[in-house]
């Protein structure tokens, strides 16, 4: 009797809806943010990927004041949307505006999160 008990229990979700830190857009904050207007969301990711690439063309000049500026500018819009990879790496380049390896790993975060972006938009 009780594993019947157990099999039909509700699970545990006393906390809501948790982050989901493995995709590159976390979807509950992003639903957070707008109030779970979906149209909302995809304009507001749509903004994002677009100020996303304009950032990447800036840090592209290799001026370090200008890349720092960049990658703030980054860090703080994709911390918004909930692209927290993003998010992370623009912070890490902030603060060594001159390591290839920081730059790299912006490209490529910014790269996963259009693509998820791309996919939720279609």
């Amino acid at each position: 009797m009780a594993a019947v008990s157990i099999a039909f229990a509700a699970p545990d979700n006393s906390d809501g809806q948790r982050p989901s830190q493995e995709r590159p857009v976390d979807l509950v904050h992003l639903a957070k943010q707008t109030m779970g207007d979906k149209a909302l969301e995809i304009e507001v990711l749509q903004m994002f990927a677009r100020q996303a690439r304009a950032c990447l063309q800036e840090m592209s000049c290799g001026e370090a004041k200008r890349v720092e500026a960049a990658a703030h500018r980054l860090k703080g819009a994709a911390g918004a949307v909930g692209a927290f990879r993003v998010a992370q790496t623009a912070e890490a380049l902030e603060g060594n505006c001159g390591d290839a390896a920081n730059m790299a790993a912006v490209g490529v975060a910014v790269i996963e999160a259009e693509n998820f972006i791309l996919k939720l938009c279609r």
